[in-house]
């Protein structure tokens, strides 16, 4: 099974009509893995004995016509919590854990009979743009095994460039699917904030953290993301606004005439590689070429952007990660002697030091002695990097730029300097300061590795974005280039 030679719509039609069967579909699916695993490891944990039994309840049943991902393996980002399958955010302190429930989406694509493949790697709870913060395994590029696959949804990222599954679950806090689905030449997409449930996420960053889908062609990523939308009782940040079925409305007639993107320049400036800005702009033109109207435009508050992303998200990171004691659930050290070394012996084996690093940033910014000169102060540029936004949307549908200022990088390059990394993010941290989608296409190669374009929507209005995407994606060649495990260059 080549994923690159299929979509979503035709195997759901070859699984109705009974071209192929649910069971020969997974079976091929866990073939693909088997063969290709070794090199990109992907994956942390496999369900190949539950999905084989689920294949085979519903060839027995019959696919239904209305179930779009009936029948068919897909992979899950291993912070997002699944009934009885282990669950670990790639960390240590979760290494025995197995959730007595599932996440919402994990709940909507059940209730479509989708199989689960397994759960894939990432930084350990998110934290991390490389995903060399695993505590268990490095992923590689699918592109150049050398190389990341970024982060923290690299696993999701590297399995679907692999041509391991068709599409894959993934979380973005700060550029956490868009990062990674530019480093592998795939489609991944970041819903407004509260478009998509957020209830069985292991939550990082809570006023940041949204789910999306890292898939080979936008219309798959479309299809996927009306399935897993929607208001969610257990989740009182989730929209209670009507999903549109954002799949149905890209067709033959999709264009982009009249489309008016801004370009800030500050996504254009210093820092971003001259071959990657080649790319962007290259796209750019191809868009002017299709009837849009391109336009320069300032986000002036974008270079204090990772500044106060890194102090917010590290103080509800700090927050967050309370709950992970050594009492409740998880990991709990032995060689303790009172229940001050529950805590602390625990915490200090189970977690990385990237994850320790953020903590006690966090914890230092919320301190009563620096709440003001760090996290408040962090929130009001996070008002004015909305601003921005809001500036601009009055006259412009969309905004486009790079993904990420760089290729992706040779692992182990920047995993001893956590400010470089973190920089990588300065693209990508201000749609989740700012609560807008965001999402990534192929655009080009720039030294043999894949450069993503991204798409940045007005609130809610993912539709756009997909109809720019889906465009730009049909009238150009980009999306069909293929890694080595995926196929050919």
């Amino acid at each position: 099974m080549n994923f690159y030679e299929t979509d979503l719509t035709q195997l759901h039609d070859d699984l109705v009509n009974k071209k192929i069967s649910a069971t020969e579909l997974t079976k091929a699916t866990y073939d693909n893995i088997k063969a290709k695993d070794d090199q990109i490891e992907a994956f942390l944990t496999l369900n190949e004995e539950n999905a084989l039994a689920e294949a085979k309840a519903l060839d027995e049943q019959g696919i239904a016509a209305d179930q779009l991902v009936a029948g068919i393996p897909l992979g899950v980002k291993d912070n997002i919590v699944t009934k009885n399958i282990r669950t670990t955010a790639a960390s240590k302190i979760l290494d025995n854990f197995k959730p007595i429930y599932d996440a919402t989406v994990i709940e909507k694509l059940k209730a479509q009979n989708f199989i689960n493949a397994g759960k894939l790697n990432l930084d350990e709870f998110a934290m991390g743009g490389s995903t060399e913060n695993s505590a268990y395994q490095v992923t590689h590029n699918a592109w150049d095994l050398t190389r990341v696959p970024g982060g923290s949804s690299g696993g999701s990222a590297a399995s679907v460039a692999a041509g391991e599954v068709l599409a894959a679950l993934g979380t973005d806090t700060g550029g956490s699917i868009r990062l990674p689905a530019s480093y592998n030449g795939v489609v991944g997409m970041k819903p407004t904030y509260g478009r998509v449930s957020r209830w069985g996420i292991i939550a990082f960053g809570s006023s940041l953290d949204q789910v999306g889908w890292l898939t080979t062609s936008v219309k798959d990523n479309a299809l996927l993301t009306s399935l897993i939308s929607g208001h969610d009782e257990h989740d009182l940040t989730s929209s209670t606004r009507e999903v549109p079925n954002f799949g149905a409305q890209l067709n033959d007639d999709t264009n982009v005439k009249g489309l008016r993107i801004a370009v800030p320049k500050e996504y254009l400036g210093e820092g971003v590689d001259e071959k990657v800005k080649t790319v962007i702009k290259d796209a750019l033109k191809h868009y002017e070429s299709l009837g849009a109207i391109v336009d320069e435009v300032s986000l002036p508050h974008t270079q204090y952007g990772v500044a106060a992303y890194y102090i917010i998200s590290s103080s509800e990171a700090s927050s967050n990660l309370q709950r992970f004691d050594g009492v409740r659930y998880g990991v709990r050290t032995n060689d303790v002697k009172n229940l001050e070394d529950v805590y602390v012996k625990s915490r200090s084996e189970g977690f990385g030091d990237e994850v320790k690093r953020r903590i006690m940033l966090g914890t230092f910014s919320l301190s009563a002695g620096f709440y003001d000169a760090y996290f408040n102060k962090a929130s009001q540029i996070r008002t004015l990097i909305r601003q921005d936004f809001e500036n601009v949307f009055k006259d412009h549908d969309v905004v486009m730029g790079p993904a990420g200022p760089t290729v992706a990088y040779k692992i182990g390059s920047t995993i001893t300097d956590p400010k470089a990394m973190y920089m990588n993010d300065v693209l990508t941290v201000p749609v989740n300061m700012a609560g807008l989608p965001g999402m990534s296409i192929p655009a080009g190669l720039a030294d043999g590795m894949p450069v993503g374009l991204q798409i940045i929507g007005k609130p809610f209005d993912e539709e756009t974005m997909y109809k720019a995407a889906y465009t730009f994606e049909q009238s150009t060649d980009f999306h069909k280039a293929q890694p080595n495990l995926g196929g050919q260059n």
